[in-house]
């Protein structure tokens, strides 16, 4: 059946929201896992009815359902090749939160954080916590039976979980409690598990972290015939859940983080027995092999300071009982035999340390060995008395089959992640691959342990159960299966009659970019596919961003779309490399996926993977247009320098034309620019033409670019009193230095390279003699940062992204330099997405809070985004993207607070749709160092 077929059937039904079009097919073909199924179409559910009309359709036209919620399971369980029900979307709302009762009443695609958000005025909490938290879906958690950091404090999903609402293939609505719906199903299921007592009591439930398999205890009749507890886990093989009842608890009004350091990570286990005789309520392991791929991304002050020691437990000491907590605390460590150890009671000191564990899949998609690492076997648990043993007999293991291994996970629990090198771009390595999942399958089955821990079976394990489990319970999972699914339509190719664990891989299917590339790609060897390939699809390019700081992904959260998240158009991309569905750089699918795409370089930074999109949008644009007539605003915006300086003869006369009604409409729809935006004024003079020189002081290489020389000339004259106050003498570039930003965002990169070049030879002489360079405009200061390596790549861009620095930086590592007060001063301050992503805006930070300011620091992106935000077709985005953080700040102001904002960009935004002016950072100085000098 084709996907206009399906289509049609589903509208006939009532179904409203459905995606067909090749980019979302592609989006949605992968999750977190190593495999590709594409799906015939995706369904966005608005209610239980649409859900009921899509199982209609599948019953009638053999078309298998998958469930889906966030897209962040690393075991292939949400991918299928027919339905997809993405419940994210619509059907995710916080019903009802009963806070004396305790509980929640949620839908599937309630994101965890907002439930939580919704229990904590009342104290309570969902006790599962998972490293994705900020975006994983209440349905997906249910899937997997998901647990996180605190199972030990509060337990899995399945202990937190009271009473689902769910539909069987067949229509009927089933309630789990009381229990009510489906008779047939549930009088069959009762007596398949009677005539199978022995094998519920004696395979299931031998410790706590067996995930794999359907959890056949909880139907035991001493244990109630639990069907809640036992369809979570099951992985959307069995129905579809559209409701849950959860349990909430109440947060433990003391926390107190103790740090342990051991000389390896197996001695570390070697000391959980002992660690779990003080009842901790999480109690976690990092390797020093995280630790250093987060230094080497981040800097060598991303990690705070551990205990001495190569690998660390992480554990949290929880209770009302202050004296009590002390003491369990006190005790622990002296029973620990860490080398060294490290205790935090304050909840903010404790924050980054968790945050390092949290990012851990997608820190971990890099391995030891420089090459990228793979889910697959990512989450295998043992009891926890012999987890220690099982960690060393697993380095073995990896090191005889040449991986290399950065762990981690839920020591406590017996439970570890680990990404793995498997060499899949190799011929044989699909074969490398399975050989060692049935060696690792077989070793923690030797230790009495689970394939899966939290995250499944799906496509990674499923086909190695029976070696785990019995014939006689492998038929009971297929008899199961039968009751409630007989024509195999829910999740086909999971947990019974599943795909070959080597069958579909991503990324054995890629091929090699043929074409010269334009940019270096040095963090990937040159290498296209790899660098696209470093989504591993942890989705935290979904996280509200409101709620949770940082940039990523403006455009995901504006639209609520898949297709137009990071991972989503990383996803678009590896579909060009390893798929069928994207020919070509030029595939319309490959531009819808890129279109909303802000080039804010957030995910360059916030995603774990390091992955950067904004690169790759312009790689595309590249290779789509090298040689061809390109759209008109990639002449009008893109070439905005060179149009400036002629603009700039005749400020005065420019401004009068593009200001009248008629001449204005006409500009804006040449230049390919929204009607509704309004054109910059240029300013009566450059900075350049007024700047006489300094003669006394350190010298400094003032970078003057293009907004700044044309549009804001005092933010460079303010500039230059700053740092002549600071001891500096100020020079500037030669008027044909141009960064090219404008160039690099439109695609025209062997322009650009030339531009660029010519800059950074210019630069680098005065970078020789050891002079710095200091940039105003932040995305013009990162492309000296970190593009210039990328596209002019030579030694001379090297040196000068490491001379290039901000105007706080080289205040911050000035000696003996004070700001002026800002004692009294309340700012809202818009960091530029590229100030956040490159630079960094710690150092801003620490001068405003020296100088005494009052900082209300604002995160996501303005929506401007350089020519995103005027072109045709991004208005409304763009305006959706401001409405998220600044607009509502703005509208919130105080009289006499002040705008704070380096960027052009944001500043115009602002300008534009509130009417607000903002000022730079060195505007402000300026402000108080001339109220501070007595006039004569």
């Amino acid at each position: 059946m084709t996907s206009a077929d399906l289509t049609a059937r589903l509208r006939r039904a009532g179904v409203t929201d459905i995606l067909t079009d090749t980019a979302h097919r592609a989006a949605y073909a992968s999750d977190a896992s190593l495999y590709r199924v594409v799906p015939q179409a995706i369904v966005r559910p608005r209610h239980d009815d649409d859900v009921l009309a899509t199982l209609a359709v599948s019953r009638e036209t053999g078309v298998p359902i998958t469930a889906r919620g966030a897209g962040t399971s690393v075991a292939g369980n949400a991918i299928g090749p027919g339905l997809i029900l993405d419940f994210s979307k619509h059907m995710n709302k916080v019903l009802d939160v009963d806070g004396e009762a305790r509980t929640a009443r949620v839908q599937a695609g309630t994101v965890q954080s907002v439930l939580q958000a919704a229990a904590k005025p009342f104290g309570l909490r969902f006790g599962p916590d998972p490293s994705t938290h900020t975006r994983c879906t209440i349905g997906g958690m249910i899937g997997n039976n998901s647990c996180g950091a605190r199972t030990l404090g509060y337990g899995r999903t399945s202990d937190n979980t009271l009473g689902l609402r769910a539909y069987t293939i067949n229509g009927e609505e089933l309630v789990t409690d009381p229990l009510k719906g489906a008779d047939s199903v549930v009088n069959a299921l009762r007596s398949l598990v009677g005539e199978n007592l022995a094998i519920g009591r004696t395979e299931f439930a031998t410790f706590g972290r067996q995930v794999s398999g359907y959890a056949v205890e909880h139907l035991l009749p001493e244990n109630g015939f639990n069907l809640t507890e036992f369809l979570v886990g099951s992985e959307g093989t069995l129905a579809v859940i559209t409701e849950a009842t959860v349990r909430l608890v109440a947060d433990p009004v003391h926390r107190t983080m103790i740090v342990l350091g051991y000389p390896d990570f197996g001695t570390a286990g070697d000391v959980i027995p002992a660690i779990l005789e003080f009842q901790p309520t999480a109690c976690e392991g990092l390797d020093h092999r995280i630790c250093d791929v987060v230094r080497s991304r981040r800097g060598p002050d991303a990690v705070p300071p551990l205990p001495a020691g190569t690998a660390w437990l992480m554990i949290e000491i929880a209770g009302d009982d202050l004296d009590d907590v002390r003491d369990r605390t006190r005790r622990l460590v002296a029973a620990s035999e860490a080398l060294d150890h490290r205790i935090v009671e304050d909840a903010a000191e404790a924050a980054p340390l968790w945050k390092i564990r949290e990012d851990g899949a997608g820190l971990a998609g890099r391995a030891p060995s420089g090459l990228p690492a793979h889910a697959g076997w990512e989450d295998a648990a043992v009891p926890p008395a012999r987890i220690g043993a099982y960690l060393r007999d697993f380095d073995a293991l990896t090191a005889r089959h040449g991986l290399s291994v950065m762990p981690y996970g839920h020591l406590g629990d017996g439970c570890v992640h680990v990404r793995l090198d498997f060499p899949l771009d190799k011929p044989d390595g699909p074969a490398l691959f399975r050989a060692f999942l049935e060696d690792a399958a077989d070793l923690v089955v030797s230790y009495g342990g689970s394939l899966s821990g939290e995250h499944g079976d799906g496509r990674a394990r499923s086909e190695m159960l029976s070696r785990m489990y019995s014939p006689e319970a492998m038929d009971l999972f297929r008899r199961i299966k039968g009751v409630f699914d007989p024509r195999n339509l829910l999740n086909p190719g999971n947990l019974v009659d599943p795909d070959p664990v080597d069958a579909n891989i991503r990324v054995s299917q890629g091929r090699k970019v043929t074409v010269p590339l334009a940019l270096a790609y040095h963090a990937d060897g040159g290498d296209f596919n790899q660098a696209v390939h470093r989504c591993t699809g942890v989705g935290k390019c979904r996280v509200d961003t409101r709620v949770l700081g940082g940039v990523m992904c403006p455009s995901f959260l504006a639209t609520k779309d898949e297709k137009d998240s990071t991972r989503g158009r990383a996803r678009v991309l590896q579909e060009m490399m390893d798929g069928d569905l994207v020919p070509d750089w030029r595939s319309p699918a490959v531009h819808d996926a890129l279109d909303l795409c802000l080039s804010c370089k957030g995910c360059a930074s916030d995603c774990p993977t390091g992955i950067d999109m904004a690169a790759y949008k312009s790689e595309v644009i590249h290779q789509s247009y090298k040689g061809r007539v390109r759209p008109r605003s990639h002449y009008t915006l893109g070439w905005l320098p060179r149009w400036s300086r002629l603009a700039s003869r005749i400020p005065a006369l420019a401004n009068l034309a593009t200001g009248l009604p008629g001449v204005k409409n006409v500009a804006l729809w040449f230049a390919g620019v929204d009607s509704r935006r309004n054109i910059p004024h240029f300013a009566p003079k450059t900075f350049r033409s007024t700047f006489q020189g300094v003669k006394t002081g350190k010298p400094v290489v003032l970078f003057v670019d293009s907004f700044t020389d044309h549009f804001s000339p005092d933010v460079a004259r303010a500039a230059v009193e700053v740092l002549v106050d600071a001891g500096y003498a100020p020079r500037v570039t030669s008027r044909k230095a141009c960064c090219g930003l404008t160039w690099i965002s439109t695609g025209q990169l062997d322009a650009a390279r030339r531009i660029l070049g010519g800059t950074v030879a210019e630069l680098h002489e005065s970078v020789k003699q050891g002079i710095p360079i200091v940039g105003l405009e932040p995305s013009c200061t990162g492309v000296l940062r970190q593009d210039a390596v990328e596209l002019v790549d030579n030694e001379a861009a090297k040196a000068v992204a490491a001379a290039t620095m901000t105007v706080a930086e080289l205040l911050a590592a000035t000696p003996g330099y004070t700001p002026p007060s800002l004692e009294g001063v309340r700012v809202i301050a818009q960091p530029h997405c590229h100030h956040h992503a490159v630079m960094g805006w710690d150092a801003d930070a620490k001068l405003l809070k020296q100088a005494g300011a009052t900082v209300k620091r604002l995160g996501g992106c303005c929506g401007l985004a350089g020519n995103f935000g005027v072109e045709r077709g991004h208005y409304e985005v763009s305006v959706q993207v401001a409405e998220q953080q600044l607009l509502p700040a703005l509208e919130k102001a105080e009289e006499g607070d002040v705008f704070l904002a380096d960027g052009f960009s944001c500043r115009t935004q602002a300008d534009d749709l509130a009417g607000v002016s903002g000022i730079h950072l060195v505007q402000l100085l300026q402000q108080r160092l001339r109220d501070r000098t007595p006039t004569a």
